[in-house]
C-alpha cells in the first residue's frame, strides 16, 4: 500500500469446489508486486446468480516472502438487502490479540471487531436530492465515487435507499451510507448512471455527503440533467463542493452498543427502539434509532437474543453519566423486556477499548409495571482491555463509583380557570436540570382525575428520571388532537421527591392554534431563574447537545450586551429588494459583507429569511438585522449568496444598509444579476460605497433595555406595549417593544438592546399598551434602561396596571420620571389651566378640545380638557378651569397644540389665551392666541400652536459676556507658560481679540488641564468660527522662540445670556508667534442649543407642503391621507392632508397644502401615512417637498415607494429623509 495496489483481481481458483459456503474457508493464491506493509484491502462481489446475498468474516492475507500474516475482520454482509445495502468493502487489518482471543473462549459470545474498523473508516452519509421537473426521475442504476486527497472509493452502486423504496424519484431525497477507509479530505465526486431501464434520463440537483467521525458536511450542488438527449448529454459528471455551503462541527465518535433482550415469557419486541447517551455536565447526544427500518426492528430484539449495532454519535466525553433508551409502542407486541445494555468505545489512543454495563432488568410496556415505555439506566461496571507492549491483552473490571440516583418527580399541571381552558389533547413535557434532561415523556395517566387538564383543576403525575440536578426550565406542549385542544396552562409545579425541593413553573398562555401567538409548545423558567433564556430556541448551534444546558453556569449578561458594551460589534439593518423580472427570485442563501479602511471588515454576515419563508420572491422586500463588526467609515459593501447551480440566479434590484450608530444609510440601486448563467457570472459583487446615496437618519444609541413583569397573578401581556423617552435634547418617537415569542410575561426580567436617539440625560418614559390580544392587561413593575457607550443607568418605576379593568382611573398609558443614581430627574406637580375664550360672536364651542403641552423636559402627551369648573364649557368671554394633579414638570415650557374635533352644532371657537400653572415651580405661562380654530374662518386649520408670551421678556441686549473653557492636550510638551488669544466670528459680527494671560502665581494650559475664562463683549450672534494664537507674555519679539507650541484638545464658548454652548474640536498645534498674523482658524464642530434660546425661535410659521404623486398604473389613493414633520425644534404633530370638495393624490398629480406650526427649525424627516381606507388604497409616493414660507428654504424628501399592503414590504407608512 505504501507501493500502490495490486488492481482489481478476480477470486476464481479456490480449494474448494463450491466456493465461499457457510462456515467454510477458501484459500487463493495471488501474484503481485512486493506493496510493502499492507494498509486496506477492498472486496466486493457483482451481485449475480441465485443468491448474491454474502456475509464475509475475515480475511487473512499471508506475506509468503516476508513470512507475515494479515487479518482483515469484517463480520458484516456484502448485499443488498442486509445491513447498509453494500456488495462492496473496504477492511483495514488489526492486531492478531484481538483476532485470538475470540478463538480462546468461544463460551462466551463472539466480540466483534466492528468497533475497530469504523474507528478506522470513515462512514458518509450521501443524500441524492433529484430536481422537482417534469422527467426529472431515472430507474438507471446510479453510481458514485467519492475522491479524497490520498485515494478514491471506488465505484460504489446506489443500490439500497434508507428512505424511499423507490429511488431517484422527482423531488425526492434519497440516503445512502457509504464506507471507505483512508481517503483523506474529500475534493470532489463522481456520479453517474448506467443509462439501462425506461426513464433513464435524470436530472441531478445536489448531492450532500456527511461525514460525521470528520465532523464535516459537504455541498455538492449540481443542477443539471445526467441524460443522453438533454443538455450536453453526459450520463456521468464530476462535482466539486460548493465552499459556502460546508458546515462544520465537532466530529462524531463510534459506539459499539449491545442490547440484551431478557429470557422471559414476551419480552421481544418489533417497535423502534432508540437511545440516547449522557456525559456530565448535561451534554448529550442526539436520539438515535437502533434499527434502520421496519424489517431490522422484526429481526432484532428477540427473547434472548442479543444485538449489536455500531453507531456515530455525538462525543460525551470520558464518562456515560446515564443512558435514556425506549421505544415508540406501536405494533402488536411492542412490550419489551430489557435486560442490560453494553456500550463499548475505543480509548483516545485506539490501543484498546472500554465497555461499560448499564442494568435494566425491567418491562418498557404499556401494559406491564409502570407503563413507562422509557427508561433511564446507570452504569454498574466498567470493563477495560488495553493492549501492551508486547501484545497481550490486559483486561481490568471495575465498578462504578456512586453513580447517579434515579428520582422520581411529582408533576402538578394546573389548568386555568377561565372559559375554555381544558384540553383534550395529549400532552409532552420535557425537564431541563443543570446535569441534563430527562427526554419528552407524555403525561398519561393523572393520578387525580379521571378527565385530566380541565379547566381549573391539577393533575398530578409521577416520573422517574436519573437526577437532573437543579431544575432551570421545561418545554412543555400538546399535539393539536381530538376535538377541543386549545389549552390554558397557568403553571407547573415539580417536587422531586428525593431531595424534598420544589420547583414552579409560570405559564398563565393559552397553548393554542387560534388564539395568542398561536403556539402549542412553551418553553417555561424557572421562577427564581436568571442565567440566560435562549428565546431564540434551537437557533443556537450546539452540537454537543439538544438544547445546550451548558448555559446555566453564565452570568446574567448576553453575549451580544458585552460586544455592544465593548463598541465592538453594531447593529447594521439591511433591506433587500428583489427585482421582478422573469427567475428573479432565489432560494439562496444570501450574504453581506461589510468592509471599512484598510482591510477591516465584518465576518460573512448572513442574511436568513425568517420562519416560513424560504426564498427571495420576486419584487419582495426583505429586511434583516445582523450584528457585524464596527469597521468605522464604510467603504465597500460585498453582497452574494451560496447558490452554486446554474438555477439560482437572483436579480437584486437595491440594497439599504442603516447604521444607526453612525446616523447614516445608504442605499445602492443595483439592478444587477447574481448568477452563474446570467450576466457576467458572478453570484457575489463589491459595491462601492461612492455609489450609494448616503442619507443622514440621526445618531441612535445603544441602551439595554430591562423590562420588569409584576409576579401578580395573570400578570403578563400579549397586547402590543410602545415606549417613548424623553430627555434633555428632544425625545424619541413612539418605539414598540416586540414580543419576541416570551417576553412581558409575569415576573419575568427581559433585557434587550433598543436603539434610541441620542437625547440625555434621560428624562422621563411614557408606555402605551394598545390593549388588545387575549391577554390585555400588564402588570408593569419597572423598566430600567442602560446606555451602553458610557453605563449609564435609568431606572422608570411604576408598580401597577396598564388595564382598562384592573387599573383604577381605567388609563393604558402611563409616565414614569428618570431615576439616575438614586436622583429623581424630574419634580411632580399639579398643572391649572386657565382658558379664555375670546368676547366675540359665535366664539364658544361645543367640540371635544384637547392640548399638549411641551417644555424642557419634553410633553406631557394628549390632555383632554373634560372637567372644567364651568357646566358648560367654553362659552363666549368665558373662563374655565382644569386642573391636571400627578404630573411631571415639564421645567419652563415653551408651547402649547391646542386642537377640537369640529363635534357638535357650530363648532368653531376663537381662543383668547391660555394661561398654564405650575404648581411646584410656583410660576405662570401666558400662552396668546386669538385666532380662530374653525373650518370657515382664517385659515381653516382646527389646530393651533401657541408660543409662550413669557420669553418675548427676554430682549436681547446689545451687550453679553462669554465664556471660554480650553482643554490642553494630554501629551508631552502640550503646555505652554505663555499666553493665548482667541477672537470670535459671528454672524452679527467679529469680537475684539480675548487675551488669555499665564501669570507665574496662576499657572494655565499645563498639560491634561481645563481653563475657564470669562469676557464680556459685544454679542457676536451665533458664533461660526474661532481665530486662535499664541503670543509671548512680556510682548519682546526675542522670545518668539521657533519650536514652541502649545497643543489645544477643545475650546468651548458658552454666551451668557441665552447659554447657547459652542464646541470647537481643535487637536491642533498653535505655535507662538510675535506678530498677530498668525493664527489657526476653526470652524464650530457642534452648537448645543440652550432652550430658552430655541423657545425665542418659535414663532409661527406657514410651511407649504406638496406633495407629488407616481406617474404608474394605480398609483393614486383615495385613503385619507396624514403627515408629520420632525425638525430640530420638534415636530408638528400628525396632520391630515384635506381640502374640501378636492379629488387628491391622483395619478401623476401634485397637490398643495398649508400648515402653520411654530418654526421647527432645520427639517430632519416627514412621515408620511396613509389609513388604507377606500377601494384602492395603494398610493405612490414619489416626493414631498416642504416650504418654510418665513426664510423661503425647500426642503426635499424623495420617497419613490409605494404605500400599499400588498406590494413590496406592505408598509403604508414611511420615513422620509431630505436630500440635499
Amino acid at each position: 500500500m505504501e507501493r500502490g495496489d495490486t488492481g482489481e483481481r478476480q477470486l476464481k481458483r479456490s480449494n474448494n469446489l463450491n466456493k465461499f459456503e457457510k462456515g467454510q474457508v477458501d484459500v487463493f493464491t495471488i501474484k503481485a508486486i512486493d506493496l510493502g506493509e499492507l494498509k486496506k484491502l477492498r472486496i466486493r462481489h457483482d451481485n449475480s446468480g441465485a443468491s448474491p446475498s454474502w456475509f464475509l468474516e475475515r480475511v487473512e492475507i499471508t506475506d509468503l516472502k516476508e513470512s507475515t500474516t494479515y487479518y482483515f475482520p469484517c463480520q458484516r454482509w456484502l448485499a443488498v438487502e442486509e445491513d447498509d445495502g453494500q456488495i462492496a468493502r473496504e477492511l483495514v487489518p488489526v492486531d492478531e490479540a484481538f483476532v485470538k482471543k475470540d478463538s480462546e473462549n468461544d463460551g462466551q459470545s463472539p466480540a466483534t471487531l466492528g468497533l475497530e474498523q469504523k474507528a478506522k473508516s470513515t462512514t458518509y452519509t450521501v443524500k441524492v436530492k433529484t430536481g422537482d421537473k417534469k422527467n426529472a426521475g431515472t430507474d438507471a442504476n446510479v453510481f458514485i465515487i467519492l475522491y479524497g486527497s490520498k485515494d478514491d472509493t471506488g465505484i460504489v452502486s446506489l443500490k439500497a435507499s434508507k428512505i424511499n423504496k423507490n429511488k431517484f424519484e422527482r423531488g425526492k431525497v434519497d440516503e445512502f451510507t457509504v464506507e471507505s477507509v483512508d481517503i483523506g479530505d474529500l475534493k470532489k465526486i463522481k456520479i453517474g448512471h448506467d443509462n439501462k431501464g425506461n426513464s433513464t434520463g435524470w436530472f441531478l440537483e445536489w448531492v450532500e455527503i456527511d461525514a460525521p467521525s470528520v465532523g464535516q458536511c459537504l455541498k455538492f450542488p449540481c443542477g443539471r440533467w445526467l441524460d443522453k438527449s438533454e443538455d450536453d448529454g453526459a450520463v456521468e459528471r464530476i462535482i466539486f463542493p460548493a465552499e459556502l455551503q460546508t458546515i462544520e462541527y465537532i466530529p462524531f465518535v463510534p459506539y459499539e452498543i449491545t442490547v440484551y433482550t431478557s429470557d422471559i415469557f414476551g419480552a421481544g419486541t418489533d417497535a423502534d427502539v432508540f437511545i440516547v447517551l449522557y456525559g456530565s455536565d448535561g451534554i448529550c447526544t442526539q436520539q438515535k434509532s437502533l434499527c434502520l427500518n421496519k424489517r431490522e426492528q422484526r429481526m432484532y430484539f428477540e427473547r434472548n437474543s442479543v444485538n449489536q449495532f455500531i453507531v456515530e454519535l455525538e462525543d460525551v466525553g470520558d464518562i456515560i453519566e446515564k443512558i435514556r433508551i425506549g421505544h415508540k409502542g406501536g405494533g402488536l407486541n411492542s412490550g419489551w423486556h430489557l435486560d442490560r445494555v453494553r456500550i463499548r468505545r475505543l480509548l483516545p489512543n485506539g490501543k484498546g477499548s472500554e465497555t461499560v454495563t448499564f442494568p435494566c432488568e425491567r418491562w418498557l410496556a404499556k401494559s406491564e409495571d409502570d407503563g413507562e415505555t422509557v427508561r433511564e439506566l446507570v452504569p454498574s461496571d466498567i470493563f477495560t482491555e488495553k493492549l501492551m507492549k508486547d501484545g497481550t491483552l490486559k483486561q481490568i473490571e471495575e465498578e462504578v463509583e456512586d453513580p447517579l440516583e434515579v428520582h422520581t418527580y411529582k408533576i402538578s399541571v394546573f389548568t386555568g380557570d377561565i372559559y375554555g381552558a381544558g384540553t383534550d389533547a395529549n400532552v409532552f413535557l420535557n425537564i431541563y436540570g443543570d446535569l441534563g434532561d430527562m427526554g419528552e415523556r407524555k403525561l398519561s395517566k393523572s393520578e387525580t382525575n379521571f378527565n385530566k387538564f380541565e379547566r381549573g383543576q391539577e393533575d398530578t403525575f409521577t416520573i422517574q428520571a436519573v437526577d437532573l440536578g437543579i431544575l432551570y426550565k421545561i418545554k412543555i406542549r400538546h399535539d393539536n388532537s381530538m376535538f377541543s385542544p386549545d389549552w390554558f396552562l397557568e403553571k407547573v409545579e415539580i417536587l422531586d421527591e428525593t431531595t424534598e425541593e420544589s420547583f414552579v413553573f409560570l405559564c398563565e398562555r393559552w397553548l393554542s392554534k387560534k388564539k395568542e401567538d398561536k403556539k402549542i409548545e412553551r418553553t417555561l423558567y424557572e421562577q427564581s431563574y436568571d442565567g440566560e433564556r435562549n428565546s431564540l430556541d434551537g437557533s443556537s448551534l450546539s452540537v454537543s447537545s439538544q438544547d445546550s444546558n451548558a448555559n446555566l453556569k453564565e452570568p446574567k449578561k448576553s453575549s451580544l450586551v458585552k460586544a455592544a458594551e465593548e463598541g465592538s460589534l453594531i447593529p447594521y439593518h439591511i433591506t433587500v429588494t428583489t427585482g421582478t423580472e422573469y427567475d428573479s427570485s432565489t432560494d439562496s442563501r444570501v450574504f453581506i459583507i461589510i468592509m471599512g479602511p484598510q482591510k477591516v471588515q465584518t465576518e460573512r454576515l448572513w442574511l436568513d429569511l425568517p420562519e416560513g419563508k424560504d426564498e427571495f420572491a420576486d419584487g419582495s422586500v426583505e429586511k434583516f438585522s445582523v450584528w457585524g463588526l464596527d469597521v468605522g467609515e464604510i467603504k465597500k459593501v460585498e453582497v452574494g449568496h451560496d447558490g452554486a447551480t446554474p438555477e439560482s440566479c437572483w436579480l437584486m434590484e437595491e440594497l439599504t444598509i442603516v447604521v444607526p450608530t453612525k446616523g447614516v444609510m445608504y442605499n445602492f440601486v443595483c439592478k444587477c444579476w447574481l448568477a452563474r448563467d446570467k450576466g457576467d457570472g458572478l453570484t457575489s459583487r463589491i459595491l462601492n460605497i461612492l455609489d450609494a446615496e448616503c442619507v443622514n437618519v440621526g445618531i441612535k444609541i445603544l441602551y439595554e433595555v430591562t423590562v420588569v413583569t409584576g409576579d401578580i397573578e395573570s400578570g403578563g401581556t400579549d397586547a402590543n406595549i410602545f415606549m417613548t423617552v424623553f430627555g434633555s435634547n428632544g425625545n424619541t418617537e413612539e418605539m414598540l417593544l416586540e414580543k419576541n415569542g416570551d417576553r412581558f410575561e409575569r415576573g419575568q426580567e427581559d433585557s434587550f438592546i433598543m436603539e434610541i436617539a441620542d437625547i440625555a440625560p434621560l428624562r422621563k418614559m411614557r408606555i402605551r399598551t394598545d390593549g388588545k390580544g387575549t391577554r390585555p392587561h400588564w402588570f408593569m413593575e419597572r423598566i430600567t434602561l442602560k446606555n451602553l457607550t458610557n453605563q449609564e443607568v435609568a431606572t422608570f418605576t411604576y408598580g401597577d396596571w396598564l388595564s382598562k379593568l384592573k387599573n383604577a382611573t381605567g388609563s393604558l398609558v402611563c409616565e414614569m420620571p428618570a431615576v439616575i443614581n438614586d436622583e429623581q430627574m424630574m419634580e411632580d406637580t399639579t398643572y391649572t389651566l386657565q382658558v379664555k375664550t375670546s368676547d366675540i360672536g359665535g366664539a364658544g364651542t361645543d367640540a371635544n378640545v384637547s392640548l399638549i403641552l411641551f417644555g424642557e423636559y419634553g410633553d406631557s402627551g394628549t390632555l383632554p380638557l373634560k372637567e372644567s369648573n364651568k357646566s358648560n364649557k367654553f362659552e363666549r368671554n368665558q373662563m374655565d378651569e382644569f386642573s391636571f394633579s400627578e404630573m411631571l414638570s415639564l421645567g419652563d415650557l415653551c408651547k402649547v397644540r391646542i386642537w377640537h374635533d369640529n363635534k357638535g352644532i357650530a363648532p368653531g371657537w376663537h381662543l383668547e389665551y391660555i394661561d398654564v400653572m405650575d404648581s411646584a415651580m410656583d410660576k405662570t405661562f401666558r400662552f396668546q392666541c386669538d385666532r380662530w380654530l374653525a373650518k370657515g374662518e382664517d385659515d381653516g386649520q382646527l389646530i393651533r400652536e401657541l408660543a409662550c408670551a413669557n420669553n418675548d421678556i427676554l430682549e436681547l441686549k446689545e451687550r453679553t459676556a462669554y465664556e471660554i473653557v480650553t482643554v490642553t492636550s494630554d501629551r508631552e510638551d502640550a503646555d505652554t507658560k505663555e499666553n493665548i488669544w482667541i477672537i470670535l466670528e459671528g454672524k452679527m459680527g467679529r469680537s475684539k481679540e480675548f487675551l488669555m494671560e499665564n501669570s507665574s502665581k496662576k499657572r494655565r494650559f499645563e498639560r491634561g488641564a481645563t481653563d475657564t475664562f470669562q469676557f464680556s463683549s459685544k454679542n457676536v450672534g451665533d458664533i461660526a468660527a474661532i481665530c486662535v494664537g499664541h503670543c509671548p507674555k512680556d510682548g519682546k519679539k526675542s522670545s518668539a522662540k521657533a519650536d514652541v507650541f502649545w497643543h489645544v484638545q477643545e475650546i468651548t464658548v458658552t454666551e451668557m445670556e441665552l447659554c447657547n454652548k459652542y464646541f470647537f474640536r481643535c487637536n491642533a498645534k498653535i505655535p507662538l508667534r510675535y506678530k498677530r498674523r498668525d493664527y489657526k482658524v476653526f470652524e464650530c464642530a457642534k452648537v448645543a442649543e440652550s432652550f430658552a434660546s430655541k423657545a425665542r425661535s418659535l414663532v409661527p410659521v406657514k410651511y407649504e407642503t406638496i406633495v407629488v404623486t407616481g406617474f404608474e398604473k394605480g398609483a393614486g389613493t383615495d385613503a385619507n391621507v396624514f403627515i408629520t414633520i420632525y425638525g430640530l425644534n420638534g415636530d408638528s404633530g400628525r396632520r391630515a392632508l384635506k381640502q374640501k370638495f378636492r379629488n387628491l393624490f391622483e395619478r401623476g398629480k401634485t397637490n398643495r397644502f398649508y400648515l402653520e406650526t411654530l418654526d421647527m427649525g432645520e427639517l430632519k424627516k416627514v412621515r408620511i401615512e396613509h389609513d388604507n381606507s377606500g377601494l384602492a388604497p395603494g398610493w405612490l409616493v414619489e416626493r414631498v417637498e416642504i416650504t418654510n414660507s418665513a426664510t423661503g428654504v425647500t426642503t426635499i424628501f424623495p420617497c419613490g415607494k409605494w404605500l400599499d399592503e400588498n406590494r413590496g414590504d406592505g408598509l403604508i407608512c414611511r420615513d422620509l429623509f431630505p436630500r440635499y
